[in-house]
């Protein structure tokens, strides 16, 4: 009867072991952006943003401690692909955080939701994916695609501008560029330009705005594009013949490459550094502090996915097995984020704010855009209706 108390106990004490064990095994994060290339500036800030919200919650999400895993995407798909297959498949990551861009976004989706791991996306909003193609294994962090651009779209509208040329790189973003600004602006379109992806070169381009003579241009060039497209516009003289408008063009990521150039050029935003709120000003300054650089939308949006998973968590109190819990404690969205006002809608995309900014220098000499004018309040994209997600 001892030993058989003494064999119960035994594994009684083993079972507490395995559960203590257990409950401290460390959360592993993958985190997949581009970080090579011109356009590495946008994932070093999107990796950066994450990093630093763990760093401010000492280490650990929803009471787990954290094992960030990064990898490069190359911004090429089937790179993307492998890399992600190898996060879930390899490194058993619970939550796949990223990428950048829309066409890696694409790639990534199935072979990452199909595993049973969350995606959460600080950045890329596809159309497709808020709309008919939605997952439950989604969320984003973001925007749809368009809302940024429909920002600016409506403030040509509200202004009475007549005609505006548009240009933007032929993938998927590119197109949902075009679409967001034509979907609040009713006046003639110059031009549609359509450049490659990584086009540096604009001299041809410009040539043709110059001959269009719009009342303003709208740019979707993000990272190393909107660097070089930016410097050639202001020295081919364009600034003082029609408006800047852009979206991910002239933001905290290449202003310190374009710097006076892009002084006074227009971007459509759902936040800026300056958006008053203590947890953003808390954490401009901390990022500032720990980078020594401004903080643009790809770092702010990354720290908020961090906010978003560490309250999930904190809800099932570090359990991840069970995926139905875990969904509906992500869906609620309970923490502050950095933008203010914030919540999910069926399809798992933001309803939010945005904002009509402005490209200012400051007095330490640094850039940064600040707001100028709310357009859009409590805004959801407008695919969310095909979503068959309820």
């Amino acid at each position: 009867m001892i030993k058989q108390f003494s064999t119960l106990a035994a594994a009684a004490a083993l079972a507490l072991a395995t559960t203590a064990a257990g409950a401290q095994e460390k959360l592993k994060i993958g985190i997949l952006t581009t970080l090579s290339g011109p356009p590495a500036v946008l994932g070093q800030q999107q990796r950066n943003g994450f990093q630093l919200a763990v760093k401010t919650l000492g280490g650990k999400l929803g009471g787990r401690e954290v094992e960030l895993i990064v990898q490069d995407d190359e911004l090429k798909p089937d790179v993307a692909v492998s890399k992600a297959q190898g996060l879930v498949e390899r490194d058993k990551v619970e939550f796949v955080v990223g990428p950048v861009f829309s066409n890696i976004l694409g790639a990534i989706l199935k072979p990452v939701t199909d595993s049973g791991a969350i995606l959460i996306s600080p950045n890329a909003g596809t159309s497709s994916f808020a709309g008919k193609d939605c997952n439950a294994n989604l969320f984003v962090t973001s925007y749809q695609n368009d809302q940024n651009h429909e920002v600016e779209g409506k403030y040509a509208q509200d202004k009475g501008m007549k005609k505006v040329l548009l240009i933007a790189p032929n993938y998927q973003a590119g197109k949902d560029a075009m679409a967001g600004f034509k979907h609040s602006f009713k006046g003639e379109i110059a031009d549609e330009i359509y450049v490659p992806l990584g086009q540096l070169d604009y001299s041809a381009e410009l040539s043709k705005l110059s001959a269009a003579a719009p009342d303003a241009v709208f740019a979707f060039l993000p990272g190393g594009m909107g660097v070089n497209f930016v410097k050639q516009f202001r020295q081919a003289g364009l600034a003082d013949k029609m408006a800047f408008l852009s979206a991910f063009t002239v933001d905290e990521s290449t202003l310190p490459a374009q710097q006076d150039a892009a002084i006074g050029f227009f971007g459509g935003a759902n936040w800026a550094p300056n958006l008053d709120n203590p947890q953003n000003k808390e954490f401009v300054a901390a990022y500032e502090k720990e980078y020594g650089a401004v903080p643009a939308t790809y770092a702010f949006q990354a720290y908020d996915a961090a906010l978003l998973i560490d309250s999930a968590l904190k809800q099932t109190k570090g359990d991840t097995a069970n995926k139905d819990a875990l969904r509906a404690a992500l869906a609620k969205a309970d923490f502050k984020s950095l933008r203010g006002a914030f919540k999910f809608n069926t399809n798992h995309y933001p309803i939010q704010d945005f904002y009509h900014v402005k490209v200012v220098k400051r007095a330490d000499g640094k850039f940064q855009t600040e707001i100028v004018q709310k357009v859009f309040s409590n805004y959801s994209d407008s695919y969310v209706k095909d979503c068959p997600m309820k």
